[in-house]
C-alpha cells in the first residue's frame, strides 16, 4: 500500500480545506502540476495566482492548463515574479481570504539551465506573505528537496521558519521519510 508521495499528500491537505469559488496561489508554478490541482480545486468561479521568475516554466503552466476545459477554468493569473513579492502583487482583495499557498521548491525540472533555483532569502519572504494572504484555516504547503546543491539549507530555512511560528496564529507538521535523509520532504503550515 505504502504511504502518499509528498506532493500527494500537499495535495490532499490542500483538498481538505480548499472550495470551489476559492482564491488559491501556486508560489512556484514550475511545470504546472500544482497549478493544475489546484484550478481544478476552485473550478470557474476561484481564482488561481501562479508566480515563477522563469518564462519557461509560466509557458508550461499555460500548456498543462490547456486540458481543462475552458467552462471550468477559474481565473488564472500567470504572474513572472518572485514569490516573495506575492503581497504586493495579488489583489488587495485577497489579503486574509487565500484558502491555501503552495510551494514546491528547487529547481524547473528538465530546465536547459538547473543552477535557477528558489534561495532561502526569497522563500523565506514567501512564506511570510504567504501567512498574511491566507485566511482563518487556511494551509501553506512546501515540498523540500534537501538533496540538491542549496536545498538543504533552503530546508533547514524553512523548518527554523515553520517552528517559530506562533502556537496561538499557526500549527505546523513535518511529512517525511524518516530513513532517507536527502529524499524530499513535506512541511505544513495551517492558520489558526
Amino acid at each position: 500500500m505504502g504511504f502518499l508521495s509528498m506532493l500527494s499528500m500537499a495535495h490532499k491537505w490542500i483538498a481538505e480545506r480548499t472550495a470551489p469559488g476559492d482564491i488559491v496561489i501556486d508560489a512556484t508554478a514550475g511545470g504546472g502540476v500544482d497549478t493544475l490541482a489546484l484550478a481544478t480545486l476552485v473550478g470557474p468561479k476561484g481564482t488561481v495566482y501562479a508566480f515563477d521568475i522563469q518564462q519557461e516554466a509560466l509557458d508550461r503552466t499555460e500548456a498543462r492548463l490547456s486540458a481543462l476545459d475552458v467552462d471550468k477554468r477559474p481565473s488564472v493569473k500567470l504572474l513572472l515574479e518572485s514569490h516573495a513579492n506575492m503581497a504586493k502583487v495579488v489583489a488587495p482583495n485577497v489579503i486574509s481570504k487565500a484558502s491555501a499557498v503552495m510551494f514546491n521548491l528547487g529547481y524547473l525540472p528538465g530546465s536547459s539551465d538547473l543552477t535557477i533555483i528558489t534561495e532561502p532569502a526569497s522563500t523565506i519572504a514567501a512564506l511570510d506573505a504567504a501567512m498574511l494572504l491566507l485566511r482563518p484555516g487556511g494551509i501553506v504547503t512546501c515540498v523540500l528537496y534537501p538533496g540538491h546543491s542549496g536545498g538543504s539549507d533552503e530546508a533547514a530555512a524553512v523548518e527554523k521558519w515553520a517552528a517559530e511560528q506562533p502556537q496561538t496564529s499557526a500549527q505546523t507538521v513535518i511529512y517525511r521519510q524518516l530513513q532517507r535523509s536527502t529524499a524530499p520532504y513535506l512541511v505544513a503550515v495551517e492558520k489558526r
